[in-house]
C-alpha cells in the first residue's frame, strides 16, 4: 500500500513517517509533500496513493485545498494541532482525525480502521467517525494546579498562569503576577493535558500561555525570540520545527 504525507513540519514529518513504519511496515510512504503548491504539482506527476496523511493548516493555505484539487481523492487520515476543523474534515470523509502532537495508539487505531476500510472496500465509518468527533470536542482540559506552599495548598486557575518552566529537572509554574512554584508534572504532560488554544510548548524547556506573549522577533535560523511577561532573564526562544504551529497558534 502506498500513501503520502501532507506535512510542512520536517520534524513532523519525520516523526509520523517514523511511527508509520514501525505500526504498519505494509505501508509504503512514497511522497511527502510540504505545501499546498507543492501538492497540486505532486498530484499531477504521481498516480493516486492508497492513503494520504493531511495536515490541515499548511504555509500557504489548507490542505483541504489539495482535496479540492483531487476529482475523487483517496482515504485521507487528518492530523492537526486543532480540533476546531474535525467536522470539516469529517465532510471530506476523514477515516480519523489525529491530533498533534499525534498520540502512537490514536495512530494505530486510525491505521487499524484504514486496513478495515480495504477489508471491506468500504471507506466510509460514519458511527466511529462521529465518536471520534464527539470524543475530541468533549475533551476535558485541565482548569486548576494545587500548590503545596509550606504547610499550605494554593489553587491556581490556569487563566493564573503564565507559563510552565523546566528548570534543572524540576517543572515551574509562574504565574502572571510574577510568582513561581515547582509542580509535579513533566512539560510532555502539560502538553497533554492542557487546552492547545491557551497553551503552546514552544520548546524543550517552555509551555506558555498566549497571554504571557509581549514581543515577538525574527531570530537567525528560522526561529523567533520572545519577550514574555513576567519577564525571563534567559533568552526565550521558539524552536524552529515548532515556528510555523507556533504562528498559527497564535492566528487562531
Amino acid at each position: 500500500m502506498k500513501a503520502v504525507i501532507v506535512e510542512d513540519e520536517n520534524f513532523a514529518s519525520k516523526r509520523l513517517a517514523s511511527l508509520i513504519e514501525e505500526l504498519a511496515p505494509e505501508i509504503n510512504i512514497i511522497g511527502q509533500i510540504t505545501s499546498v503548491e507543492n501538492g497540486r504539482q505532486w498530484f499531477e506527476d504521481n498516480p493516486k496513493p492508497d492513503l494520504i496523511f493531511l495536515d490541515i493548516q499548511l504555509n500557504d493555505g489548507y490542505g483541504f485545498d489539495i482535496l479540492d484539487m483531487l476529482e475523487d481523492h483517496p482515504p485521507v487520515i487528518f492530523t492537526t494541532a486543532y480540533n476546531e476543523y474535525a467536522i470539516r474534515g469529517f465532510k471530506y470523509n476523514g477515516l480519523d482525525y489525529l491530533l498533534k502532537p499525534i498520540d502512537k495508539n490514536d495512530l494505530n487505531n486510525a491505521l487499524n480502521k484504514y486496513r478495515k476500510s480495504k477489508s471491506n472496500n468500504n471507506g466510509i465509518f460514519d458511527e466511529q467517525k462521529l465518536a471520534s468527533i464527539k470524543k475530541l470536542f468533549n475533551k476535558e482540559y485541565k482548569k486548576r494546579f494545587m500548590i503545596k506552599v509550606g504547610n499550605q495548598f494554593n489553587t491556581f486557575s490556569v487563566d493564573d498562569i503564565a507559563y510552565f518552566k523546566s528548570n534543572e529537572g524540576l517543572i515551574f509554574l509562574h504565574s502572571h503576577t510574577g510568582q513561581q512554584y515547582p509542580i509535579e508534572y513533566s512539560i510532555d504532560q502539560l502538553e497533554e493535558i492542557l487546552d492547545p488554544v491557551h497553551f503552546f510548548r514552544i520548546n524543550r524547556k517552555f509551555m506558555i500561555s498566549v497571554k504571557s506573549v509581549i514581543e515577538i522577533h525574527s531570530y537567525f535560523n528560522s526561529r523567533l525570540l520572545l519577550k514574555l511577561k513576567p519577564q525571563e532573564d534567559e533568552q526565550i526562544i521558539v524552536s524552529r520545527e515548532r515556528t510555523s504551529n507556533f504562528k498559527k497558534w497564535l492566528d487562531l
